[in-house]
C-alpha cells in the first residue's frame, strides 16, 4: 500500500504527547491566513453511515465539525425505512464498517441479512461507541449552503433559519433519501390510512383484519409484500414492471462461520475493496454463453443455492453480453414458473424485454411464494393503470379495488434527487440545480467543478447503488479526509475539480455506463422514474476496485485534475 499523506501525518502525531495536536496547530495557522474564521473547519448534511464515519474521520484530524441532520436520530437509510420486512440486500458481515478492529469483533450480527431494527443498532452503537452525537445536531435540513468567495467558506442555513459557516462543506445525504410520491389524482380523498416505505412511522402500524394494497416492487415493495400477507386480510399487489428476484436463504448465522470470517476480515476486507462491487466474490473468468449447457447449469444452481447477489456474479460478463444474460434470465426465468403455481401469475412475475441485473436486483426470502397464498392478488398496472385513488381504495382502468390501507412502495429521486432538494450555490452565485439540468457533472462523483470545498459521498459519477454502499462510503470518506490532511498541511484553502478533468470524467462514466447493459432499461439508475428528469445514467460502473485505483492515483499525483488554491 503506498503510504499517503494521512499516514505520514498520524505517525508524526504518534511522536507526540496525545495532549499535543499537530494537526489543530496547522488549522490554526491556516485558518489565521484565510480572509475570514468560519464557525466550523467542517458542516456534514446527514448523519447517516457515511455522515458518522466522515465525522469521526475528521474528528481524528483535529477539526471541528457540526453535523445536520434531519431525522430525530442517527442511521439514515435505517432510520427512515422501517417498514414491516425492511432489511439490507447485503450481508451483514460485509455491509458493515472495516475501520475499527474492534468494532468488528465487538459487534454481533444475528442473521445473514441483517433487518432493519439490527442496522438502526448498529448505527447508534457506533454513535454511542465514538461519541459521535455531541457534534450532531438532530431535527435539522439544511435549506441551502452558498459559497462566499471571498471568505473562502460555505454559509449554511437550516429549515429552521439558523445560520452557520464553514471551510469545507460536506454531503452525506446518501443516494436513496429523497423519497416519491407520483401524483394519483384523489389521494386526498382516502378515507384509510396510506405510508410510503421510504418514510415510514416509528410507532407499529396493524394491517390484521384489514385490505392492503402495495403499490411498486423493486425492493421495498418485495420485503413488504412478504411480510405483510400473512397479516393482511388481503393483499393487493399492483405491479407495473416485474423486476427480478434472487433468494437470500437468510436466517440465523452460525457461530463457527461468524468466527471464522472474524479471523479472517483482513483479507476479507481487502479483497472487497478491489472487487467489482465491494462485495468479495470469486467469479470465474468464462463467458456464460460459451459455456456447455451442462456445466452453465451447474453453475447457475450453484449460485442460486448460495443466494443474494452472488448469483449475477456467477458469470463476468451478465451485465456486459446480451447473450450471457439471457442464460441467466431464462435459468431465473423457469425458477419462477417452478415456484408460482398458477401459470397466469407467474408469466406476470416474469420480467419482459429486461436484462437481469439491470434494474436493482431484489434479494428476497419467499415473495414468489407468496403470490401462492388465496389472499394475495397481483394486479398488473401496466396493461391496466392506475387512474386515481378514490375515497375507497384503488381504480384502475379495469376495476376498482376498496381498500383500507394503502403502502406507496413508490422509489426515490435517487443519487441526485436528496443534494438537488438544497441550495447549493458555487462561485459567482452558480447554482448547483442549474449546472446539473442536463444531468449531474461531476469529477470522481466527489466534487463539481465551480463548487470549492464541496465534497460529496458517494455522488453521481461514483460506484454508489452499483456496490456495497459501505465499502463506497468508507472509501470516499477516507479519500476525502486525506485530502483535507494535504490541503491543511500544505496551507491549501481551496480545491475544486478543473472543468477540462470534469468533462473527461464524465465522458468516461457515459462511456463506461454504455459497455454495459445497464442503460438499456428505464430505471432509477437512469433517471426515467422521475417525470421530466433527464434520461442519463450516472453511476460509474467500471467496478468497485477499478475506481478506487483511479481515486488513489489522483491523490497520489498532488491531486490531479484539481485546482488548489492558497489561502493568499
Amino acid at each position: 500500500m503506498v503510504y499517503s499523506t494521512l499516514h505520514c501525518l498520524h505517525w508524526l502525531l504518534s511522536l507526540f504527547p496525545p495532549e499535543i495536536s499537530m494537526t489543530k496547530i496547522m488549522l490554526q495557522d491556516i485558518d489565521h491566513a484565510t480572509v475570514r474564521q468560519p464557525s466550523f473547519d467542517a458542516v456534514i448534511i446527514g448523519a447517516g453511515f457515511a455522515g458518522l464515519y466522515m465525522l469521526h474521520r475528521l474528528r481524528r484530524l483535529g477539526m471541528t465539525v457540526r453535523v445536520y441532520e434531519r431525522g430525530e436520530g442517527v442511521g439514515g437509510t435505517w432510520y427512515w425505512n422501517r417498514y414491516p420486512g425492511a432489511r439490507c440486500d447485503t450481508e451483514s458481515m460485509t455491509y458493515s464498517y472495516s475501520f475499527s478492529d474492534e468494532l468488528e469483533q465487538a459487534w454481533q450480527w444475528t442473521e445473514r441479512y441483517a433487518p432493519q431494527p439490527e442496522l438502526l443498532g448498529y448505527a447508534n452503537h457506533v454513535a454511542d461507541r465514538f461519541d459521535l452525537r455531541r457534534d450532531i445536531q438532530f431535527g435539522t435540513a439544511v435549506r441551502s449552503a452558498i459559497f462566499d468567495e471571498a471568505g473562502q467558506c460555505w454559509d449554511i442555513v437550516t429549515a429552521n433559519g439558523e445560520q452557520t459557516s464553514a471551510r469545507f462543506c460536506i454531503s452525506a445525504v446518501g443516494c436513496l433519501s429523497a423519497a416519491t410520491l407520483p401524483e394519483f389524482p384523489g389521494l386526498q380523498n382516502f378515507k384509510g390510512e396510506w405510508y410510503h416505505t421510504g418514510a415510514w412511522p416509528h410507532t407499529p402500524v396493524s394491517f390484521a383484519g384489514k385490505r392492503v394494497g402495495i403499490i411498486g416492487t423493486g425492493s421495498s415493495g418485495v420485503q413488504s409484500t412478504i411480510a405483510i400477507a400473512p397479516e393482511a386480510a388481503h393483499l393487493h399487489v399492483f405491479q407495473r414492471t416485474a423486476n427480478y428476484s434472487i433468494p437470500a436463504w437468510n436466517g440465523p448465522l452460525v457461530p463457527a462461520e461468524v468466527a471464522q470470517t472474524k479471523a479472517n476480515y483482513k483479507a476479507l476486507r481487502e479483497a472487497a475493496r478491489y472487487s467489482q462491487i465491494g462485495i468479495p466474490f470469486e467469479s470465474c473468468d468464462k463467458s456464460a454463453k460459451l459455456v456447455p449447457a451442462d456445466e452453465r447449469e451447474r453453475d447457475y444452481e450453484a449460485a442460486w443455492a448460495d443466494g443474494g447477489f452472488n448469483f449475477v456474479m456467477a458469470y463476468p460478463d451478465l451485465l456486459t453480453d446480451i447473450e450471457s444474460n439471457r442464460t441467466a434470465s431464462d435459468f431465473v426465468e423457469r425458477k419462477i414458473r417452478a415456484v408460482v403455481k398458477d401459470p397466469a401469475v407467474a408469466a406476470l412475475l416474469t420480467p419482459k424485454d429486461l436484462p437481469l441485473g439491470t434494474k436493482r436486483l431484489c434479494v428476497d426470502t419467499g415473495y414468489y411464494e407468496t403470490f401462492n397464498r388465496d389472499n394475495v392478488t397481483l394486479v398488473d398496472i401496466r396493461s391496466t393503470p392506475i387512474e386515481a385513488i378514490t375515497a375507497e381504495g384503488v381504480r384502475t382502468s379495469e376495476a376498482s379495488y376498496p381498500l383500507d390501507v394503502i403502502i406507496f412502495a413508490t422509489g426515490f429521486d435517487a443519487i441526485t434527487g436528496p443534494l438537488l432538494k438544497m441550495d447549493i450555490q458555487g462561485r459567482d452565485g452558480q447554482r448547483l440545480a442549474d449546472k446539473w439540468e442536463e444531468g449531474p457533472r461531476t469529477y470522481l462523483g466527489v466534487a463539481s467543478a465551480g463548487f470549492p470545498n464541496l465534497f460529496m459521498i458517494t455522488g453521481p459519477g461514483s460506484p454508489c447503488v452499483l456496490s456495497n454502499m459501505l465499502a463506497s462510503i468508507e472509501q470516499h470518506v477516507e479519500w476525502i479526509a486525506e485530502c483535507i490532511a494535504h490541503l491543511h498541511t500544505q496551507g491549501i484553502a481551496t480545491i475544486e475539480p478543473l472543468m477540462e478533468a470534469e468533462d473527461a470524467w464524465v465522458k468516461t462514466v457515459h462511456e463506461v455506463g454504455h459497455t454495459t447493459l445497464y442503460p438499456l432499461v428505464e430505471s432509477w439508475y437512469t433517471g426515467t422514474n422521475i417525470q421530466g428528469k433527464v434520461r442519463m445514467f450516472t453511476p460509474y460502473a467500471g467496478g468497485v476496485g477499478t475506481y478506487r485505483r483511479i481515486c488513489e492515483a489522483v491523490a497520489e499525483n498532488d491531486y490531479d485534475g484539481f485546482k488548489l488554491a492558497s489561502a493568499n
